[in-house]
């Protein structure tokens, strides 16, 4: 009992200054539980005594993890830059390497020192297809040539024809004569208007074959020329290490530019297989559409020459009929007097 008591008073002064604060000592002794085990003594309290405690402890806690995650980061960032650094470093070394030997394998090409690989067939298609290229640009920069002097000719004949009008109105006793020219130079110019716009659909077609068609197997055929260049530069430093007596420092170099050399052969073989077959499938497609053009172009003339000839002849049959038929000329004023 004269434990109790003991612990009852050392209780004392925290509850005179709990109540002083917050609530009567009352009811802080009734709401806490005093035990006494081999001289120790345990105060359990609700958690409603100190509301505020806790969430100030866990802020804190929360604000020292942060730096803690934030420094464990740093290392990673920056080694993945210097990473991505080495790699943009390594593929600049192998791209100026590359650089060098293709331009020291076309320079010695150019000089007649140099051996490159050669596809006969493949090499005469597109010899004869730069070719053909040539002369279908020249024919296409005619035939739009002559719809823009038809062009032209077609203003000229229409202003022609409508003056030949005003004077058959102005004029009645050539009233005959000024009315065929009239009508012979309208119809000229539509027929012309029609020619010349058979010419404009023949050069857009043919733009389409040279500037697009032709044009995208050229570009094929540059890159498979760029390829053969790269080919035959790693093919000659295989050779040329071939040649050297093999030891420890020669053999590594060795089985890497081996492994270079298959990687740029495949290359190679690829894109000289795929322009062979759109080389062939140009040509065939080549015929096809010159074979439509042409026969369009061709019945579009026919169809103007026959028209403007069987007009003119029938019109000139009627200027023949129609003079034979006229009244005698008036006599001369001479003849008057």
């Amino acid at each position: 009992m004269m434990e109790e008591v003991e612990h009852s008073d050392d209780v004392g002064p925290a509850a005179n200054s709990t109540e002083e604060s917050t609530a009567p000592p009352t009811e802080v002794n009734s709401n806490c539980n005093h035990t006494d085990n081999n001289n120790v003594t345990s105060t359990s309290c609700p958690a409603e005594a100190t509301p505020e405690v806790t969430p100030e402890v866990t802020m804190e806690t929360e604000q020292s993890e942060e730096p803690t995650k934030t420094a464990g980061k740093e290392p990673v960032v920056i080694q993945g830059n210097k990473n991505a650094a080495s790699e943009k470093l390594q593929r600049v070394r192998k791209w100026s390497i590359t650089t060098y030997k293709c331009t020291r394998q076309a320079l010695s090409e150019k000089l007649g020192r140099g051996s490159r690989t050669v596809d006969l067939d493949l090499e005469r298609r597109l010899e004869l297809l730069r070719d053909d290229r040539q002369r279908y640009e020249n024919i296409t920069k005619v035939a739009q040539t002559l719809a823009n002097q038809l062009a032209q000719i077609t203003v000229t004949q229409k202003t022609l024809g409508d003056a030949f009008s005003e004077l058959r109105v102005k004029t009645p006793l050539l009233h005959v004569e000024f009315g065929l020219n009239a009508e012979a130079q309208k119809f000229l110019s539509k027929s012309n208007e029609t020619l010349a716009a058979a010419l404009n659909a023949f050069t857009s077609d043919m733009n389409t074959l040279v500037n697009k068609t032709i044009e995208d197997t050229m570009i094929n055929a540059k890159k498979y020329e760029a390829a053969r260049i790269e080919y035959d530069a790693y093919r000659v430093d295989l050779e040329e290490l071939n040649m050297v007596p093999r030891d420890a420092n020669t053999l590594p170099k060795l089985e890497a530019a081996q492994q270079e050399f298959q990687g740029q052969r495949e290359k190679f073989q690829k894109l000289r297989d795929d322009l062979t077959v759109k080389v062939k499938l140009l040509e065939e497609n080549k015929v096809k559409v010159l074979h439509n053009q042409l026969l369009l172009l061709h019945s579009a003339v026919a169809s103007h020459s026959l028209a403007c000839h069987s007009f003119l002849d029938q019109n000139l049959k009627q200027a023949t009929e129609a003079l034979n038929n006229s009244s005698v000329d008036a006599p001369s004023w001479l003849e008057e007097s």
